[in-house]
């Protein structure tokens, strides 16, 4: 390995790195400039009120300062249970300024878990607002560490529960005792952590994923460039911010000096109140979400403006979400990725030819994860014994790999997890996918999904986006189902669109059509599916189901 000494070349010698030609890249950089560029430009939108970059840059510095006198500096954590509100924005901010981590915590989660990451976490200070003071109360109550924390309770007049206020401090006098004119320090290591992540394990305690600003940096800048996102687009956040730091988006919009407009509650009639009222260009969610909107009554899409620009992550879009997302007018782009790589690390890049071809050609071409991010270093389906790239031929399954900015630094507090995920000098997503010649990627399965039936694979993915193409099929999803003569079977839980019959004969049949039959489910539950606090559907619950279902005859 050659010698990365200061004397390797004469392009080194005497070619110091100092302050004037060097700086560690940092999301934090971006308000600092969009508030000195655009100071008047509207940043914050939450029901009446409206705050521009420069009060927001104020209010950040005074968050920083305030933390600061209490004592909170580089390496400590804070963490917030927040809603998508102006403080949350302001947390993306003024915390990690002080050297400080931010822990944003998923709000769906019971006191258990809540206490646990509190504690495995460490945080110093949390704030909290009044729509989970109840939670958080009980979160207390049970955390093991005696250390001390500070609790600031959150006030919000569009929160119209009843008040519990269980910390010391309100949020809005802490902030009045920061400097306003508070000096922004940025890191001189961009190495240093900047959030830290919690995963939504389905067994266990969760994994503290951690974030560092070069990474955060990054993976801010590629969305801008996978969208083409222009200066002062207006973001609605359907997106929960505990959800990989709003996948690094609170960062993006401040350096494309957006606008942020806020949402306490994800549901059709706001968000497409929202769209009209403020103009929004750009938004993220989850499938549920999209299909959501796309399955909303008639009356509410009235009056909305063509070429919102979707980005859907999670379960690939089916054919029904893409032609339902034309319909309104919405542009949609598919992106992939995990808590460990800040959200989004691929992207279906569309081409102009694709426009031309039917629906469920677009549907197969969309339905792929695609290709790496422009700041992520690589992404590619690996064989996990060889280490090596599997043929590009659309049908060799390996695990999808990360190499690059947009990794996490680790787990906290697990080294052995942390060597594991990184083995071989790639990130292993665990996500089995193949190659195409086209150098896209498409996700086959997790490898704990795989079917296996009298020693042939099934893909549970693949016989979902069969089930998906029935047009009362609203979720759905797929899981092994023991079976005595062929190990493993599918076994399909539907859930179905308001209003349909549809039986498990006509799912059956359905499936008959497009699917070989041995992948064709077994068995058919209809009912509504169990979610994660971020919209994916919790196989694990439904694998315990599947073993009392009945068998019908295929």
């Amino acid at each position: 390995m050659p010698s990365q000494s200061s004397s390797s070349s004469i392009f080194d010698q005497d070619l110091p790195r100092t302050e004037a030609n060097y700086a560690a890249l940092s999301p934090l950089s971006f308000i600092e400039r969009t508030a000195e560029v655009y100071p008047d430009r509207t940043a914050v939108v939450h029901g009446d009120l409206r705050r521009c970059w420069s009060e927001v840059f104020t209010r950040c510095r005074q968050l920083a300062s305030a933390l600061e006198k209490h004592g909170i500096g580089k390496g400590d954590t804070v963490a917030v249970m927040l809603p998508n509100t102006p403080p949350m924005v302001e947390a993306h901010f003024g915390i990690p300024v002080t050297g400080a981590v931010l822990n944003a915590l998923n709000t769906r989660l019971d006191p258990e878990t809540i206490a646990f990451m509190l504690d495995h976490g460490e945080a110093k200070v949390v704030i909290v607002d009044p729509e989970f003071a109840g939670v958080m109360h009980k979160a207390l109550a049970l955390r093991k560490a005696t250390t001390a924390l500070l609790v600031i309770d959150v006030e919000d007049a569009l929160f119209t529960g009843e008040v519990k206020r269980i910390g010391s401090i309100t949020y809005e006098n802490f902030l009045a005792g920061g400097d306003a004119a508070y000096a922004w320090k940025l890191p001189l290591d961009e190495w240093d952590a900047i959030t830290l992540n919690y995963t939504s394990g389905t067994t266990g305690n969760p994994k503290g994923v951690v974030y560092h600003h070069r990474g955060a940096a990054m993976n801010a800048v590629s969305n801008i460039l996978e969208w083409d996102m222009p200066k002062h687009a207006v973001y609605l956040w359907t997106l929960p911010m505990f959800h990989c730091n709003g996948w690094c988006f609170p960062w993006t919009v401040a350096a494309r000096a957006g606008v942020n407009v806020c949402l306490r509650k994800v549901a059709a009639p706001d968000i497409f109140a929202a769209i009209r009222q403020h103009g929004v260009t750009h938004y993220c969610a989850a499938p549920i979400v999209h299909g959501m909107l796309v399955n909303a009554p008639a009356e509410l899409k009235q009056g909305l403006q063509k070429g919102v620009k979707a980005m859907v992550a999670g379960a690939a879009p089916p054919a029904s979400m893409i032609e339902g997302m034309e319909a309104l007018g919405f542009d949609l782009i598919h992106v992939y990725g995990l808590t460990e790589t800040y959200g989004p690390a691929t992207v279906c890049v569309q081409h102009d030819a694709w426009d031309t071809l039917d629906i469920g050609e677009r549907a197969r071409l969309n339905a792929r994860q695609g290709v790496r991010y422009h700041l992520q270093r690589d992404a590619r389906v690996l064989d996990a014994q060889t280490m090596q790239p599997v043929p590009q031929d659309g049908e060799t399954m390996g695990e999808i790999m990360f190499r690059g900015n947009i990794a996490m630094k680790g787990y906290l507090k697990n080294p052995a997890a942390t060597k594991e995920a990184f083995a071989g000098g790639w990130f292993h997503s665990g996500d089995l996918a193949v190659m195409y010649p086209d150098g896209y990627l498409k996700i086959k399965d997790r490898s704990k999904d795989i079917i296996i039936s009298g020693g042939e694979n099934i893909s549970s993915i693949e016989v979902e986006d069969v089930l998906y193409r029935h047009p009362d099929v609203l979720a759905a999803a797929v899981v092994a189902k023991p079976d005595e003569r062929w190990g493993e079977t599918p076994c399909a839980f539907v859930e179905l669109k308001a209003g349909a019959a549809t039986r498990a004969e006509d799912i059956v049949a359905h499936c008959k059509k497009h699917l070989a039959a041995f992948k064709v489910p077994r068995a058919v539950v209809f009912g509504e599916l169990p979610k994660t606090s971020t919209g994916k559907i919790q196989k694990f619950e439904l694998r315990k189901l599947a073993g009392s279902t009945v068998a019908i005859n295929v």
